[in-house]
């Protein structure tokens, strides 16, 4: 495993400022890289999302204080091992509702 990635959920303008908020709130406390703020759904995401990456050694601090932080935001979590559909069906966790993925662009590695 290389990553971690939490994406935040969103989906009005409201929803938009408190995934802004949350990011710029984690980003000045711990060692993560935000990404660009989605207004429309990108790749597997149903939803407008932010990409948030972290070091596994993170995970620890960063997910409970995402889950304790996030409002509303529903957040997918998941681990990066170079294998898309791995990452995004068996290595995830939700923080609030979980959401259908489009999987359709992925493969399995083999």
């Amino acid at each position: 495993m290389r990553y971690y990635h939490a994406h935040l959920y969103y989906e009005d303008a409201a929803g938009l400022a408190a995934a802004r908020q949350l990011a710029e709130a984690g980003a000045a406390r711990f060692e993560l890289r935000v990404g660009r703020f989605h207004e429309k759904p990108v790749g597997p995401h149903p939803k407008w999302s932010c990409q948030l990456s972290f070091a596994p050694e993170h995970f620890g601090k960063i997910v409970p204080w995402l889950a304790l932080n996030r409002g509303e935001l529903d957040i997918f979590v998941h681990l990066g091992t170079d294998d898309d559909l791995f990452d995004h069906t068996q290595g995830v966790i939700w923080l609030g509702h979980s959401h259908p993925l489009d999987l359709s662009g992925f493969t399995a590695d083999t």
